[in-house]
């Protein structure tokens, strides 16, 4: 598997990809008078046959979320586009939305129709202000032509779609969090059940997708199922955005099938940085555990990551060399996950903040072997007894890279603080 699979990035290469006539010159919104044809349940069936998992991280069946919600409930079906990007490593969205923003704003009539749904809310980070603009802007571009709003394309189906920019917390990327900060509250993940299908957005059903997700549904109407699972793997189908970042010489977006491995992706990103090799990688962000060097050919879907021991995620492929410190960059990861824990749980708000601590006085040269031992009781403690999955992310992380470089944190005491030279980890000092 040697080819990538340029769907959503088709267009990018255009100056003006993200206009509505740019967007228009590629087939741009065919898709979405061919589903305006269709009854909205054989565009579920449709998704579903398609295999389309859901690309923000858990890889949940798309379909079946959809089907999920209620016939009998009176109350109105909303649509929510979880654009809340922001894990360390993790940039798909974002320029998916900056370059191609009609894909998603299509996505969301098709899908918003599938569901029965006239009113879609896309919840964008507010540190993004350029992609806020762009998007707005598109959403503006797609009413004025009647591709949303009322009466949308003459067909008698309504469709409103708000573009919110949210406060710029980490934790409203959890679904049930961010339903809170959407209805104006602090963002803090809910008790489920009741699951967003049943009682979400205002106690009304709701389907609430990832931004890839959703964009990739023009692509399945327009097409067919078919061509969707003739990519990917058997369980794994269709294509998607791998994010190479960090040590290699060609960073960027790779969109390619599902089950592509590293080898090969980094084979089309020139390798990792002349003169260094590969240390160790994060399949899915920073929030996954990380792999080495011997799982360069581990095919890159959901199952076969997972059998690996770790997560395929957000495909966020952060590519570290020899010249990093694992201690050190484990940290940095633990100080984030730390300093956005809403605080809901004891198990999160207290385990990441003494970790930083463990972590530090590692990296001083003022700790001891035990702490490994604690640092793995602390992540003990989280994984799997936290509110929300942020708990479960931050331990990852952590207990593989002492799986993985437990000498390396051993070196840490004997040594007395770090034996890196932490300047030849970056672009300026790390040359051969």
């Amino acid at each position: 598997m040697t080819a990538l699979t340029p769907v959503l990035s088709a267009n990018w290469d255009r100056p003006d990809s993200f206009t509505l006539q740019g967007y228009r010159d590629g087939g741009g919104y065919e898709a979405l008078r061919t589903a305006l044809t269709m009854e909205p349940d054989t565009i579920v069936d449709l998704v579903k046959a398609s295999g389309l998992r859901g690309r923000g991280g858990a890889g949940f069946p798309t379909g079946m979320k959809w089907g999920f919600l209620p016939k009998d409930n009176p109350n109105p079906r909303y649509l929510v586009v979880n654009a809340d990007e922001s894990e360390p490593g993790t940039c798909k969205d974002v320029p998916l939305m900056l370059a191609n923003p009609h894909a998603l704003v299509e996505g969301v009539a098709i899908s918003a129709y599938a569901i029965r749904s006239s009113q879609a809310f896309i919840y964008v980070r507010g540190e993004v202000l350029h992609v806020i603009r762009r998007l707005k802007r598109a959403v503006e571009e797609a009413r004025e032509a009647n591709l949303i709003g009322p009466d949308v394309l003459g067909t008698g189906f309504d469709l409103d779609v708000v573009v919110h920019a949210g406060a710029g917390a980490y934790i409203c990327g959890e679904e049930t969090a961010l339903l809170d900060s959407l209805e104006g509250y602090r963002g803090q993940p809910r008790l489920k059940p009741p699951f967003p299908a049943v009682a979400g957005l205002y106690a009304s059903p709701t389907v609430v997708n990832n931004v890839e997700s959703i964009a990739s549904v023009p692509g399945i109407v327009g097409n067919g199922a078919e061509w969707f699972t003739s990519m990917g793997t058997e369980k794994s189908a269709g294509f998607g955005f791998f994010s190479l970042s960090g040590h290699v010489r060609r960073p960027g977006q790779y969109e390619a099938p599902l089950g592509i491995t590293l080898r090969e992706l980094l084979d089309m990103a020139g390798g990792v940085r002349e003169g260094h090799e590969l240390k160790f990688w994060t399949p899915g962000g920073s929030s996954t555990p990380i792999f080495t060097d011997e799982h360069l050919d581990t095919p890159l879907d959901f199952e076969s990551v997972g059998a690996a021991g770790s997560m395929l995620g957000t495909r966020a492929l952060q590519i570290f060399d020899e010249t990093t410190c694992v201690v050190r960059a484990v940290g940095r990861w633990i100080e984030f996950y730390a300093h956005e824990s809403c605080g809901k749980c004891t198990p999160c708000r207290e385990g990441n903040y003494w970790m930083v601590q463990v972590l530090d006085r590692l990296e001083r040269g003022e700790g001891t072997e035990a702490d490994l031992e604690k640092l793995l009781d602390i992540c003990d403690n989280l994984l799997g007894r936290s509110f929300c999955a942020l708990g479960d992310g931050a331990a990852s992380p952590v207990m593989s890279s002492i799986k993985y470089f437990r000498q390396e944190y051993i070196d840490h005491v004997t040594r007395g603080g770090c034996p890196f030279d932490h300047r030849k980890s970056t672009v300026w000092g790390g040359t051969a």
